[in-house]
């Protein structure tokens, strides 16, 4: 399974700026299991998924992460994997996250932002390369952050944007291929408001809602009609509402009169398009009114307008939530009858979605517990309720 996971691990992103500062909180336990009694009762407000690894912030806002946990991306104090829920210690307050290939960053609601996990490449901005396994704070103040693979971009409340870690093929932005171990302002510009997460390169939506990309081209994932590389953003095009980069190779947005657009890599029909050929520039997915879509492991999930969730593309472990392992998904395939699903996250192999009521499902690939069910540790093909009530269903 470890040469799987290989797939995402392969080059850089990170997520922070600034100098260090170690949590106050105190030591988690190695072995204690997650407050079962906290855990009840209590929904959920955001969630993000990684390769192996899965997080989410509660109603009281709490952080809580669960799975895989080797280079200490749970924050939780050890490298011990978890298959439920476990509370990251430090108190309430948390905002938002993003979780990338083996390192998370946090944003609590003072807009401090919070890194952990792994290092190698600087990704947790902090001006070294040494791992950590407890949210170490970054400094500056933060409205939003995208973690991808060993490399992570943030927005600062001033609008300006920045990202640090590997920068191999130009995903930093910053116009070398050198990496940064803090933040690097990329460009002058003080008007940018969304950043994608996952995937070797980068993309940013500005206020005047025009689309930016830039790093590894190769399989025309920067929407601008070639293979060319850029280590500077790159405009795609106007009217964009929200983007996210694919970790293989893929993007995905939706417009402001909430279109559904992929374009880039299409080896599994991850750009719902009906067949496995590239695009180069952004095609649209089909005549439906889209809400929210996140892009994966070659795998892609949305949510239409009417709270109904589809999937398609890579279907290997069961990530789409469709009842098999079946590998023809190359057009949006609805997941379940239900209308009630509130935004869509897909990791490498796995995904999970919120629900009304707050409530999380997750399904797909449970090697290391990522699916948070506390149970055996095998695939789980149809969404499966992280909580008190462990049914499944669709």
């Amino acid at each position: 399974m470890v040469a799987r996971r290989g797939l995402r691990f392969g080059i850089g992103l990170a997520v922070v700026l600034g100098s260090l500062v170690t949590t106050p909180s105190s030591t988690a336990a190695r072995t204690v299991p997650p407050s079962v009694a906290r855990l009840t009762g209590q929904g959920w407000v955001r969630i993000d998924v990684g390769d192996g690894e899965t997080c989410g912030i509660r109603t009281d806002r709490s952080l809580w992460c669960w799975g895989y946990n080797f280079a200490g991306e749970l924050g939780v104090g050890d490298s011990i994997d978890r298959h439920m829920p476990t509370e990251v210690r430090g108190g309430l307050g948390w905002a938002s996250l993003s979780v990338g290939a083996v390192n998370v960053c946090g944003i609590r609601l003072d807009h401090s932002l919070w890194c952990w996990g792994d290092n190698e490449y600087g990704q947790l901005g902090l001006g070294d390369k040494i791992n950590r396994d407890r949210p170490t704070r970054v400094a500056g103040y933060w409205a939003r952050i995208g973690v991808g693979t060993f490399r992570t971009c943030g927005i600062r409340i001033d609008h300006t944007l920045w990202c640090w870690g590997s920068n191999e093929f130009g995903q930093l932005g910053v116009g070398d291929h050198n990496d940064r171990d803090i933040p690097t302002q990329v460009g002058t510009g003080t008007d940018w408001a969304r950043v994608g997460g996952d995937g070797y390169h980068s993309c940013a939506i500005r206020i005047d809602h025009t689309l930016w990309c830039w790093g590894p081209n190769d399989a025309g994932q920067l929407g601008v009609g070639d293979r060319v590389l850029r280590d500077t953003p790159a405009e795609v095009g106007a009217g964009w509402l929200l983007v996210r980069t694919g970790i293989h190779g893929y993007t995905c947005g939706i417009r402001l009169d909430h279109t559904l657009w992929c374009w880039g890599f299409n080896g599994a029909g991850e750009l719902g398009q009906g067949d496995t050929r590239k695009r180069l520039s952004p095609t649209q997915v089909g005549r439906a009114s889209w809400q929210s879509v996140d892009a994966g492991g070659g795998a892609t999930c949305a949510t239409r307008t009417n709270s109904t969730l589809w999937c398609w593309g890579l279907n290997s472990e069961g990530q789409l939530g469709l009842g098999d392992k079946y590998e023809g998904y190359n057009r949006p395939t609805q997941v379940g009858r239900g209308a009630t699903w509130h935004g869509s996250n897909m990791g490498g192999y796995h995904s999970c979605s919120l629900r009304r009521h707050h409530e999380l499902w997750c399904w797909g690939w449970n090697y290391y517990g990522q699916l948070g069910i506390g149970e055996h540790l095998s695939d789980h093909l149809v969404p499966t309720r992280v909580g008190p009530v462990r049914d499944g269903g669709g």
